[in-house]
């Protein structure tokens, strides 16, 4: 418990020195600034209150050993029964404390930046990627979150070949980061006159819309264009070339956004975006060279890795990185997601705090 304590006592150190920062008049000036180091204390908020309640808790249990000593009886029994009562009390912090300790994703805290395409299938893959949408739509209003759509394009047969949105709400990204990857249909086609059972996918990508990408672009490798919106941008952005697309040379990523009231707001929007992608890109790519198989993460993230089906005959919705099965696929489609997305956070802690213990 020691070592555990003594690790409590920096993460404070560090909060309160956090606080400082954000107090001081150079941080004030900087809106930036200031928004780095407040998500910086954020991402330790939880761990230092949770302390600073052990401490309290840890000091009533030592008086309370001390007093059992007393030469009066009555004191000594009520001291006993105060121990009986503090010590699973004790227990439970310093499980809850053991588990906030593991090393926090700092984006956790962040909006999500999600992409779904429509894959394999044609028109039902396309259908399925709308089904998807409306899936994540229907969870983040059920959170209190919003959705922004930045850029849509429909399917013939309806849905999406392909639509990107930013779920704004705090924590966002990390409940969602799990869902990145191939996500598979079983089910009957509406185009499909003989009743016979198809197999489509749509892929999913998230990343966290962060201003802190860690990457700098070069303007030379990027060509910025702008054009005249259509679709699901609504009708008052297709009377001038509001839209911008931005496509990254080196590696061949497009952004196109075109759900702003203004060029200028949907260049700025493209920009983040890009940033994010490619970041994205050379990191999956650095680790697929490593050869490493990210330890202590549920899956790679890839958009190529099947990671859940959908099968309709059945009701079933199967997980296959940790082999959950949930026979209430009709819930889940209308955004009840919070029993997949839970066990893949319990699964990511589990396999945390082995690799901590591992290492």
């Amino acid at each position: 418990m020691e070592a555990m304590i003594e690790r409590c006592e920096k993460v404070t150190a560090q909060y309160n020195e956090l606080n400082e920062k954000l107090m001081s008049e150079e941080v004030m000036r900087d809106n930036r600034m200031m928004a780095k180091i407040g998500k910086e204390q954020a991402a330790i908020r939880q761990l230092v209150e949770t302390y600073a309640e052990f401490k309290e808790i840890k000091k009533h249990y030592e008086d309370a050993l001390e007093l059992r000593k007393d030469s009066d009886k009555e004191l000594a029994e009520m001291a006993e029964m105060e121990i009986e009562e503090l010590e699973p009390k004790m227990a439970e912090y310093q499980e809850k404390l053991r588990v906030l300790l593991i090393p926090k994703d700092p984006n956790d805290i962040e909006d999500a930046v999600m992409e779904i395409r429509g894959a394999a299938g044609g028109d039902e893959g396309n259908i399925f990627a709308g089904d998807l949408f409306r899936m994540y739509s229907r969870y983040a209003e059920g959170k209190g979150w919003k959705v922004e759509v930045v850029d849509a394009t429909d399917g013939v047969a309806g849905g999406f070949s392909e639509i990107s949105f930013i779920v704004k709400g705090e924590g966002a990204y990390g409940e969602l980061k799990f869902e990145s990857g191939a996500h598979r249909v079983q089910r009957v086609p509406k185009t499909e006159s003989q009743g016979r059972i198809q197999t489509s996918t749509a892929t999913v990508l998230v990343l966290p819309d962060t201003d802190d990408v860690d990457i700098e672009i070069d303007e030379a490798d990027l060509t910025i264009e702008t054009h005249r919106a259509s679709g699901a941008g609504g009708q008052h952005i297709n009377k001038t070339d509001s839209a911008v697309r931005i496509v990254h040379l080196p590696t061949g990523i497009t952004v196109n956004c075109q759900d702003g009231r203004s060029q200028h707001a949907n260049r700025d929007t493209a920009m983040r975006l890009i940033k994010q992608r490619v970041y994205d890109y050379y990191q999956q790519k650095a680790e697929a060279e490593k050869g490493a198989e990210r330890r202590n993460k549920i899956g790679t993230g890839d958009r190529s890795e099947k990671i859940r089906t959908y099968n309709y005959p059945q009701n079933r919705v199967t997980d296959h990185r940790i082999g959950l099965t949930i026979q209430q696929l009709d819930r889940i489609v209308e955004g009840k997601l919070d029993d997949i997305i839970e066990a893949l956070l319990k699964e990511d802690e589990r396999l945390k705090i082995a690799g901590e213990e591992n290492a």
